[in-house]
Order: structure tokens, then sequence, then C-alpha cells
């Protein structure tokens, strides 16, 4: 083995090992649990024992309607939340990186700050606000005839997404800024010559060229959407709250796990969640390869302008 080599092992191997204990490891476990299950014996008088079910638990979750709703929700929350986030978060970035911007670094720490909140105190700030007996703002709402129960049916999901925008809508704005900054100046100035105006530079020449920063901000908010906990957790406490102790698949897995005592289901429902992630997963980045793969031209006002001739101003 070359000195090269065994540089490159001794590098990876304390990767390959925390990535074993911390993923392969926990996931096989989880994949284990899910086929055996909990079984009483007698009139329940006898104690438990391990069985195994095969598929029983799988089968179990998927004919639980619970379970199935929950993906319901996160189907709503994904047709919220995702496109509200990266128009918001892009929209900001584009504001921040044009020429008409002031004080980008008071702005961008504003924007910032409500990720660096943990979740679980975002969401009780939050419950109190959406709370109608304890809320300055529900109050000031109904005085001014605008009243509307945040924690209603109608109303959960809507108030989780503002929750999460509020959390995350910063974060992902720094992402595109940064990406636009790395943007090569003298190809805007190029195509600013050519005549195109502000709307024409930010969709016709930057945004194309951080395709891959929008493709890694989508990627990982749509894993982080399946991932969905924390927020409706917490409002799960509220006393008039619709969100039930169910209402996600996470939240599914939870409930089984450690008030039903009921860990193969609670894996079971687990594995399948991250099945489902892992093919969004694959689908965002098959599709997001399609349309960045090389020798795709440059948008036309990304190019730069053709010299003029001598003698022509």
């Amino acid at each position: 083995m070359s000195a090269k080599a065994r540089a490159v092992t001794v590098l990876l191997t304390p990767f390959f090992a925390l990535f074993a204990v911390v993923m392969v490891v926990p996931i096989g476990y989880a994949v284990w649990l899910s086929l055996f299950t909990e079984k009483q014996s007698g009139l329940g008088f006898g104690g438990t024992h391990t069985v195994f079910s095969g598929l029983g638990n799988y089968a179990a979750a998927l004919g639980d309607h619970a379970f199935r709703d929950g993906f319901l929700v996160l189907l709503g929350y994904c047709a919220l939340y995702i496109p509200l986030l990266l128009a918001g978060a892009l929209t900001l970035a584009l504001l921040l990186d044009s020429a008409l911007a002031r004080a980008r670094r008071f702005f961008q720490l504003a924007l910032f700050l409500p990720h660096a909140v943990p979740g679980i105190i975002a969401a009780l700030i939050w419950v109190y606000l959406y709370t109608p007996t304890l809320s300055p703002v529900v109050a000031a709402m109904e005085s001014g005839g605008l009243g509307f129960d945040f924690l209603s049916p109608s109303g959960a999901l809507p108030s989780v997404v503002n929750i999460a925008l509020w959390e995350w809508l910063g974060y992902n704005m720094v992402i595109f800024y940064a990406a636009l900054q790395a943007v090569d100046r003298s190809v805007i100035e190029a195509a600013t010559v050519d005549g195109a105006g502000a709307w024409r530079v930010a969709t016709g020449v930057k945004l194309p060229l951080i395709r891959s920063s929008l493709v890694m901000v989508a990627l990982f908010t749509v894993i982080g959407s399946l991932q969905l906990f924390t927020e409706p957790l917490i409002l799960n406490q509220g006393s008039a709250s619709a969100v039930t102790s169910s209402w996600t698949p996470n939240m599914y897995a939870y409930t089984a796990a450690f008030a039903r005592n009921d860990y193969g289901l609670a894996a079971a429902s687990s594995v399948l969640l991250a099945l489902v992630a892992a093919l969004l997963s694959f689908a965002v980045t098959r599709l997001s390869g399609r349309s960045s793969r090389p020798g795709r031209r440059l948008p036309d006002a990304a190019r730069p302008p053709l010299a003029h001739p001598k003698g022509r101003p």
C-alpha cells in the first residue's frame, strides 16, 4: 500500500467508524426490532414474551388510518412549506445581493437570529402567541374583527408552517446569499451592458448560476419536512389544539413506542418513513441531475456581449 493510500485510510477510518456507530447500527437495529412484537400469554397474567412477526408490524402500520393520515398531513405541509420557504429565502437573498440593498450585515443577522433559537423554545413561544386566552396577537386580531383560531383543525397546519418558516427562512437565505456572492460579477455586468434589467438579471443570470444551491436546499428541506416532530408535539400540549398524538408519522412512532410500549410497531413505522424519505431524496437528486446535465447553454443574458467592430461606438 502506498503512502497516499495509507493516509487516505487513516483519515477516512474515523468517519466510517462514527458513521457505522451512529447510522448503520441504529438503522439495522430498528429493522431487526420491527420484525418482532410483544405477546401476552394466557389471560395476561403470565407476562409478555417476544415473538417473531415478520412483516406483521409493517402491515399493522400501513393498515392504521392514523399512520396513513399522517402522510396526508405531511403532504399538505410540504405543499405549503417548501414553496414558501424556497421563494421567501431566495427573494430575500436576491434583495440583499442587489445594488439597492443597504445594511446587509444587519439584515443578515436579524433574519438568521430565529434559527439560533432552539426549536422547542421557538415552538413554546408560538404556542403562547397562538393561545386565545394568553396571546396579545389573538386579542389584537379579535379587537379588529379578525378572529382566527390558530389551533383549530383548519388552522393547525398553517400554524406549524409559520413556526417552521420563522425558524428556517433566515438559515436558507444565508445559503442562497453566499451562493450569489460567489457568482462572477463580470457575467452580471455583461448582462447589464446587453440591456438586461434587474428582473432579467435575477431570473436569467443569477438563478441558473446558483442551481446547485437551490437543489441542495430543496433536498434538505424535503428530508427535514418528513421529519416534522418538535413543533406539532409542542402544539399537541395545548388544551384546545387539533394536533393529535399521531398527527405526523414521527409522532405516530413516538406514541407507539413511549405511550403504548409497542416498539416493534414504532420501529416499523420509522423504517417506512425512512424509505419514503430515501425515495423522495432520490427523486429530487435525479430530477436535478437531469436539469443540470452538462452541455446546457448559458442563458442569453448571461453570455458576454460581442465586441463591437472597429470604428463603431
